[in-house]
């Protein structure tokens, strides 16, 4: 037989399941008391070329438990893994994890597709920073304030002592003068005119640096007043893990799971450890759509799953209620290559394997991806902060009160101090008499 192709056409079994955006199984109801779907995807256009260019039909069945295959105690496998392994069916799409223990009993193809894993959870709820009127200058702003400030000082000192001995007169600088410019730097008035040219000229400089410095502050923290910003909290697996109040979902009986069971250490152990606590959750691909819907929209919960299912999920649900509802984190983990799976050893691997390069390697099966993901991009950037016209209440600014209050509180600590060092030392130097 030449493998390139079979002279005459043959018919093959072929597993399936959901696995969006590769697969999507629609169901046709009852076809002679068995259940009849059809497939769609670029997966099921990869399935119809392999089928015209090798010359075989193919009869498409799915995994009793709708799962892709782990590994049971007893060394049996569950899912398309199992239907496969056992020669029930000739192939299977998925595509699937490469994993050391799958390879053990079906033959991988070339791969068709590297993915990641990504979080997706719900996106938090508009909030006010309360500490938001310190956003307006950076550290580096406020720390060249104060530097400027010393430096002005300074200045000041050093010509007070520079003049004092061109004069021969009174050019000494009392500490009313030094506390002048930080009123002016609080906006404070000053009664007193400067008797020296030089203060007035000093002085007048400090004023536009500080006109500047407290226009633009005020104008910036009007702008921030009116921004609401959106929390996206699980940016990393670190974050998700420290967050005793929310659960992980992760789909069942997949390579994923497999290995964080697998491995013995690190940051994965930690995640596997939670499955004990009741913070790992299990779900089908085929219960993604709701699992969304429900479990992450409550923000209870919060899905590991693959870059491009991600995606899928926040496309489909943007296109139902036009709304951003979740997002996908910025970190990426637990890279694997994924492929369709046939029986072992069987020489119809490397014929297709030909075929996968090519549709792979021309950038088609990339097309077909994004053909099948409507709105993909639709929640990719979408702003982690917003404007509102509403008018300001406590919650926006009780931040500035407590900085208000602690100054008070502190303030009054200290003269209750003065009050009592002031009546002490009085006490100490008053007039003893003595009596003979």
């Amino acid at each position: 037989m030449n493998w390139l192709r079979f002279r005459e056409s043959v018919s093959l079994v072929v597993c399936t399941e959901t696995f969006q955006p590769h697969v999507t199984l629609a169901e046709n109801g009852l076809d002679s008391g068995h259940e009849s779907f059809s497939i769609s995807g670029p997966m099921a256009n990869l399935l119809q070329m392999l089928a015209t260019s090798l010359n075989f039909t193919y009869t498409l069945t799915r995994p009793p438990d709708g799962a892709w295959g782990a590994r049971a105690g007893d060394g049996s496998w569950s899912g398309m893994v199992g239907v496969v392994a056992r020669r029930e069916a000739d192939l299977a799409l998925g595509p699937f994890g490469l994993s050391e223990s799958r390879a053990q009993v079906v033959d991988f193809t070339t791969p068709v597709i590297i993915d990641y894993a990504r979080i997706l959870a719900r996106r938090g709820r508009p909030e006010v920073n309360p500490w938001g009127f310190a956003f307006p200058l950076a550290p580096e702003v406020w720390a060249y304030t104060v530097v400027g400030g010393a430096l002005v000082l300074a200045v000041l000192f050093l010509l007070s002592r520079c003049f004092r001995r061109m004069t021969r007169a009174d050019a000494t600088l009392s500490a009313d003068v030094y506390f002048d410019y930080l009123r002016a730097f609080l906006q404070q008035d000053r009664r007193k005119a400067f008797p020296w040219w030089w203060e007035r000229l000093v002085f007048a400089a400090w004023l536009v640096v500080t006109l500047l410095l407290t226009r633009s502050y005020s104008g910036n923290l009007m702008s921030l007043l009116a921004v609401r910003h959106v929390p996206l909290p699980f940016q990393a697996l670190r974050s998700l893990i420290d967050d005793p109040g929310t659960v992980m979902v992760w789909e069942a009986n997949t390579a994923y799971v497999q290995f964080l069971r697998a491995t013995t250490s690190g940051q994965f152990r930690e995640v596997a450890d939670l499955e004990g606590v009741g913070r790992i959750a299990f779900r089908r691909s085929t219960e993604f759509t709701d699992t969304v819907d429900t479990l992450i929209r409550s923000g209870t919960h919060a899905l590991i799953a693959e870059d491009l299912t991600t995606r899928i999920l926040m496309g489909e649900d943007f296109s139902r209620t036009g709304r951003c509802d979740f997002y996908a984190s910025r970190e990426v983990f637990l890279p694997f290559i994924f492929a369709m799976i046939g029986q072992k050893n069987s020489p119809l691997i490397a014929a297709i394997n030909e075929r996968i390069k090519a549709v792979t390697e021309s950038g088609l099966y990339a097309h077909w991806l994004q053909l099948a993901i409507p709105n993909s991009t639709a929640c990719a950037q979408a702003p982690t902060k917003i404007t509102v016209n509403s008018s300001l209440s406590l919650f926006n600014i009780w931040g500035m009160f407590m900085v208000l209050f602690i100054g008070l509180f502190i303030a009054a600590v200290v003269f209750f101090v003065e009050l009592f060092m002031l009546s002490h030392f009085q006490q100490s130097e008053a007039p003893r008499i003595l009596i003979i």
